[in-house]
């Protein structure tokens, strides 16, 4: 394989340099890194990365605080041909010894303080360990620095891994989603076309660098564009806004979004600036959509992806952003809904599982075959666990995940159907209903609410107001209300945990 053709997504990211200077990242604290700054750095991790004797096809597990040098490390270890292995930082000692056991990585960057507690864990399957903390410093730079810029990208194919990314599983344990070069980089290119990004944007990037959104989409997208990503180390929504003034793009998860609603600075003046609103990870209440776009004149535009998949289907850039829908499926990406049980296709409007397929779906979970062939149709389509539905004008709607279907006296109730009459009421901030077991039903439909603690509303209220709105057998046996409902990381509702919560709730 020549260069030319080299599949590596660090060739296909980087080669073609036509400006070096062009600004790539700009730091929270004003610092200028330049595309050809990433190549050089990027060449020096990776000669690091070989003398610690990382080879091609190796995992390299990281679970770092956000910052340059992180993603740095990430094209240095792709860049080499190693597959990257991002760990969330909130994982606990016990969880990392499941994931670097099952990868089998040999090398772990993590953070200084906890590499004393991952020395054991990384000697089980011989691993070395490197260190890098939140203001880029440790073991790993500290040997970069010494080493030489000029390295040789290794040839990759199209197939060959890139990453992997364990899954937030909520049922069993995590699986490890095996991404290739081109899954990502076919992935990337098409979102560039289809948000329109362009080398003059200027992106604020607030997300983390653990997960599919923050690394693959706003980081990729960004780089194939050669546009500039304003990197900062956490979302602050004051930061943001005063950011938007002179960027053009943010790509949030819907707590970005309400976060900033409650900031009484974001108007249309504050966001005249910009032109593309994005947010994905978790579902945005059709309500934040409309409450955007009232206060901004801009209109979010909702997308749907996964760690397997990427992304899959958009909102359109022209045309109407559907609140509450997550658009069109992708170019080179085919989506159906078909019956959970038999597979057979179902018509516009039915309520069914997705299933995709396209360049952007994994190769399969690692060293997981039996659930990797489960997982996938004969005809190459994967079964996402989501349950959605298309209506007649194409547009996607996701109504929860498979296993969130709340079965009761035998009849299938989709908790965002509630959710959407629930969240409606006047006083309720968001909602999540959950199947709870229960000895005449089999599950007792219960929904779980926040309110703004200024509206006065009691299970009784909430009941009344759904009487009539909903068959009985989709009613709330109960009605709790809770200050917050369980997140992880990206923002999304964990429905396992409040099942856990609430399992003896029915027990007489």
């Amino acid at each position: 394989m020549n260069a030319a053709a080299n599949a590596n997504l660090f060739s296909r990211l980087f080669d073609n340099l036509s400006d070096p200077a062009k600004t790539a990242i700009e730091t929270g604290d004003g610092a200028h890194i330049s595309y050809g700054d990433l190549v050089k750095r990027s060449g020096q991790v990776a000669n690091h990365l070989v003398a610690r004797g990382v080879k091609p096809g190796d995992r390299v597990a990281v679970q770092v605080e956000k910052s340059v040098e992180a993603l740095v490390l990430y094209l240095a270890v792709v860049r080499a041909g190693a597959v990257f292995l991002p760990l969330n930082t909130a994982y606990t000692l016990n969880e990392l010894d499941y994931f670097i056991g099952d990868a089998e990585p040999s090398l772990v960057v993590c953070d200084p303080a906890k590499a004393e507690g991952l020395r054991a864990i990384a000697a089980k399957v011989g691993a070395r360990i490197d260190t890098l903390d939140s203001h880029g410093k440790g073991s790993l730079t500290d040997g970069a620095a010494k080493a030489s810029s000029d390295f040789q990208t290794v040839a990759r194919a199209n197939d060959d891994l890139a990453a992997i990314l364990y899954t937030s599983g909520t049922t069993g344990r995590s699986k490890g989603a095996m991404l290739t070069h081109d899954n990502l980089a076919s992935n990337s290119e098409t979102l560039v076309g289809y948000w329109r990004f362009t080398p003059n944007d200027i992106l604020i990037h607030a997300l983390p660098i653990y997960h599919t959104h923050g690394l693959f989409v706003a980081s990729n997208v960004t780089l194939f564009a050669r546009a500039t990503m304003i990197f900062l180390n956490k979302f602050d929504p004051e930061q943001v806004i005063g950011l938007m003034a002179r960027a053009t793009a943010l790509m949030g998860v819907p707590t970005f979004y309400t976060r900033l609603l409650q900031n009484p600075k974001l108007s249309k003046d504050t966001t005249k600036h910009m032109r593309l609103f994005v947010s994905g990870s978790a579902p945005l209440l059709a309500d934040t959509h409309r409450e955007w776009s009232a206060r901004t004149g801009h209109a979010v535009l909702e997308r749907y992806g996964m760690t397997e998949t990427n992304m899959n289907t958009s909102n359109p850039y022209d045309g109407d952003r559907v609140p509450g829908a997550v658009g069109f499926p992708l170019p080179g990406v085919s989506v159906r809904v078909t019956d959970p049980e038999s597979g057979t296709p179902l018509k516009f409007g039915d309520i069914g599982m997705i299933e995709v397929k396209g360049p952007n779906v994994f190769k399969g979970y690692w060293r997981m075959p039996e659930k990797t062939a489960a997982e996938f149709r004969e005809d190459g389509f994967f079964i996402t666990g989501d349950l959605g539905k298309i209506d007649d004008k194409g547009y996607v709607h996701i109504v929860g995940r498979g296993k969130d279907l709340v079965i009761s006296g035998g009849f299938n109730v989709y908790p965002k159907e509630v959710e959407s009459e629930i969240d409606a009421m006047p006083g309720v901030v968001e909602s999540a209903v959950i199947g709870v077991p229960h000895a005449d039903f089999g599950e007792g439909v219960t929904a779980v609410v926040v309110t703004d603690k200024k509206t006065a509303l009691d299970e009784a209220g909430v009941l009344k107001a759904l009487d009539g709105r909903l068959a009985k057998f989709k009613m709330p046996k109960r009605v709790l209300f809770v200050d917050d409902l369980p997140r992880n990381a990206m923002g999304k509702v964990q429905k396992n945990v409040l099942r856990d919560q609430y399992t003896s709730l029915y027990k007489k």
